[in-house]
């Protein structure tokens, strides 16, 4: 069947869709032998596509890794500086594995490394409002109205913040663990809206995207999903195809 150029290389892990149309513009991408154009339908069991004169296989298995990414340690696959360690460092697995979900420097926990272009976008657009999960360590102890505030969402950047599950887990003398269910993803978004609340947050870990759970992995662990897991991002993908003809 017939799919755009981006979609198809996108996923066979050649990255976002919008890095795999950059592509495409830069001459990259060849089909049935010539240069393609954005904007080309193709049909990749059929037609002949390649990247850089190596053929694009979209029936190869995909990889699917999480890491408990460490405070200090970036969540893209690369520093362009060079002089910060990113979790791609801390997986050693041949192949273009993208993040699901970055992380800033100063968070922690689950980020999933995959080269599946098609569950990246369902795991990370906020049309599909797929959950994510942290703790979060703020100083002072948050009110029922303080929460009530955050669970409705505030203004940033002009636009509200989608509503929020938001739930006090424990606390001490000074500071509270915050439990914070997001289905968007907005730029440092609990962050901002914790600092707008007068909570700075002191820690924050994430501990699941989607189905997937963090589970007992330690800062800098990672390992393989399980035959389980994958079977539940598969049911993701397979539930999208069904809601919407491809394209």
């Amino acid at each position: 069947m017939e799919q755009r150029l981006q979609k198809i290389l996108a996923y066979a892990g050649f990255g976002s869709r919008r890095s795999c149309e950059q592509l495409i513009r830069d001459g990259r991408v060849k089909l049935n032998g010539k240069v393609a154009q954005l904007g080309q339908k193709a049909d990749p069991e059929r037609d002949h596509i390649t990247v850089d004169g190596k053929r694009v296989d979209a029936d190869r298995p995909f990889t699917y890794v999480i890491v408990h990414k460490p405070r200090d340690v970036l969540s893209d696959e690369r520093d362009e500086s060079n002089r910060l360690p990113t979790v791609r460092d801390l997986v050693p697995v041949s192949g273009h594995l993208y993040p699901v979900g970055r992380l800033d420097l100063r968070s922690e926990g689950l980020v999933l490394l995959t080269d599946d272009g098609e569950l990246t976008n369902l795991l990370t657009h906020p049309r599909y409002e797929h959950t994510k999960e942290y703790r979060v360590h703020v100083e002072g102890h948050p009110t029922e109205d303080t929460l009530q505030k955050w669970r409705r969402g505030l203004y940033l950047d002009g636009r509200r913040t989608a509503p929020a599950e938001v739930s006090i887990l424990s606390h001490d003398q000074k500071r509270t663990w915050v439990r914070v269910i997001l289905r968007e993803g907005r730029k440092r978004q609990i962050r901002r809206v914790a600092a707008r609340l007068e909570h700075p947050v002191r820690r924050l870990v994430r501990v699941r995207i989607g189905p997937i759970q963090l589970g007992s992995l330690r800062p800098g662990e990672w390992r393989h999903l399980r035959d389980g897991e994958i079977r539940q991002l598969q049911e993701i993908k397979d539930r999208r195809s069904m809601r919407k003809p491809v394209s």
